[in-house]
């Protein structure tokens, strides 16, 4: 339900046919009515009435239906009122208004549906792009630290789609061990396992039709992948035991809290497989990143848990509030549900006040030193419960980095030297060198391959051409290409990085391990 006001009877009347082609209901309200007890509301549409402050409708919907206002009247010569998000001149055509505000309505029933709180920027984005991916049946990947809200956003995916009345399943896979986890997806038959006394569908196949929700897919085994990767690109699959595929039309939304990127350069999660989930992709800010919707938050959350325990809860003080906003939220949404049950239970009939909020939340012991990369779990991983330390992590990254690095370079190295012709003129010719002389993509082809009764010479540079010779080691000539490149770019090294494609951390280490420093 969409209310327009009759401020300006003409408007509004034009309004009220917009918003009912674009499937709309619209119901017009006079400038005194009261909107109390309209929980169907979705948007008000003032037509007038934005001069001498803030109207009493916009106080109503704001405060008392927490829906957004927009306005289609002239505008106010001391600016906007509190509480109108956009105001439309009167030339403004009906239908665009009516566009602007489906979208609105469209963001406010996601959010009664879901229970996604938030009117920042960030959380507008988010919104948004929830309800333009709904109505498609692309594969989802939704990222964001723990304790975000990833379910909640699945949910409204779903709920949002032509799939809702079709089931919505979702999985935890970190809490399935590997050989449960691929029984549990993908069903299994009778007798294909110690105690599989009869056959038994997955997962897969009870959402078919719907939205099957795949929680910390980082964390799947690689066999488990591979097998996930042929229901996202064949829609089959075969029962643990079985022998006859399985045909479904499931929409995969998946969601984690790692850096499947990394993951996929540590080689514990398959490159194919990432592209085909991050087709649609969802980031979900952390709470400390999006202040200002942790009031809302807190009176959301109040009233659930007042409601559902029959609790009394008289509020929060303005100093009590402040010390929630400025805490950092390392548990993000999650966190601050428990934290304003546990007030609502502790201070029944009660204002809060900071002397009730947690120690830690208090001093900000919780935020704790950010300036270490965070350890990744390990899916099945062993040893320390708590994982790597930071430094540990960090210097294992780095390690990576350079054996990535150094599998490129001789990659790279042999493709030039498989390209072009071995013999020529009765003696083994090759390429094997580069002009590093200038900044675009031109590669200049000079290097030779002497037959073994010519003597062994050194490597060489001369203007910027660095020349292998049999016996030269991959090191010897990494010295040289950073030599050449030193002396293109007359010692910049940050040019210098950027000319060999390396890294800028990378490449002082090389000059640091050659001796190049002076």
């Amino acid at each position: 339900m969409i209310l327009v006001s009759t401020h300006d009877l003409p408007r509004a009347g034009a309004l009220r046919e917009a918003f009912r082609k674009a499937g709309f209901d619209v119901d017009l309200v006079t400038p005194d009515e009261d909107l109390a007890g309209r929980e169907e509301v979705l948007l008000l549409v003032l037509t007038g009435g934005l001069e001498g402050g803030t109207p009493p409708l916009v106080q109503q919907a704001r405060k008392g239906l927490g829906v957004p206002v927009l306005a289609h009247a002239p505008p106010p010569a001391d600016g906007d009122p509190d509480g109108v998000g956009e105001v439309f001149p009167p030339t403004t055509r009906a239908d665009e208004v009516a566009l602007v505000g489906g979208r609105l309505a469209e963001r406010t029933r996601l959010q009664r549906t879901t229970g996604i709180i938030g009117e920042t920027d960030a959380m507008r984005e988010v919104l948004e792009r929830v309800v333009q991916i709904a109505p498609v049946s692309s594969t989802v990947l939704i990222t964001g630290e723990s304790g975000t809200g990833k379910e909640l956003v699945a949910r409204g995916i779903h709920a949002l789609s032509p799939r809702r009345h079709k089931p919505f399943i979702a999985v935890n896979v970190a809490a399935l061990t590997d050989t449960l986890l691929e029984s549990e997806l993908f069903g299994h038959e009778k007798g294909a396992f110690t105690g599989a006394i009869d056959a038994r569908k997955g997962l897969f196949e009870l959402a078919d039709g719907g939205t099957i929700f795949l929680d910390e897919i980082g964390e799947m085994p690689l066999a488990t992948q591979t097998k996930l990767l042929r229901v996202l690109e064949q829609r089959e699959f075969l029962r643990v035991g079985g022998e006859k595929p399985i045909r479904v039309d499931v929409r995969i939304v998946a969601a984690t809290n790692q850096d499947l990127r990394q993951l996929v350069t540590l080689r514990e999660f398959r490159k194919d497989l990432y592209y085909r989930l991050n087709v649609l992709h969802i980031e979900l800010p952390p709470l400390r990143e999006r202040r200002e919707d942790i009031p809302r938050l807190v009176r959301q959350f109040s009233a659930e848990v007042a409601d559902r325990l029959g609790r009394p809860f008289s509020g929060i003080s303005d100093d009590a509030m402040e010390i929630l906003v400025d805490h950092s939220w390392p548990g993000n949404v999650r966190e601050l549900r428990n934290l304003v049950e546990s007030m609502v239970v502790l201070a029944p009939g009660e204002r809060i006040q900071p002397r009730d909020i947690p120690a830690e939340i208090r001093r900000g012991d919780a935020e704790g030193p950010r300036l270490l990369p965070a350890p990744i779990p390990r899916a099945g991983g062993s040893g320390d419960p708590g994982g790597l330390r930071p430094q540990l992590e960090f210097v294992f990254r780095t390690l990576v980095d350079l054996r990535v690095d150094l599998d490129d370079l001789r990659k790279d190295f042999d493709a030039w030297r498989d390209d072009v012709p071995r013999v020529e003129g009765g003696r083994e010719v090759g390429m094997l060198a580069y002009d590093l002389g200038s900044r675009d993509d031109q590669v200049e082809v000079v290097d030779l391959w002497p037959s073994e009764a010519e003597a062994v010479e050194p490597a060489d540079t001369d203007d910027g051409v660095v020349v292998y010779r049999p016996g030269m080691t991959m090191e010897d000539l990494e010295r040289e290409a950073i030599v050449a490149a030193l002396a293109a770019v007359d010692g910049n090294r940050r040019r210098a990085a950027e000319l060999l494609d390396i890294g800028e951390r990378t490449l002082y280490r090389k000059i640091k391990k050659f001796g190049l420093d002076a």
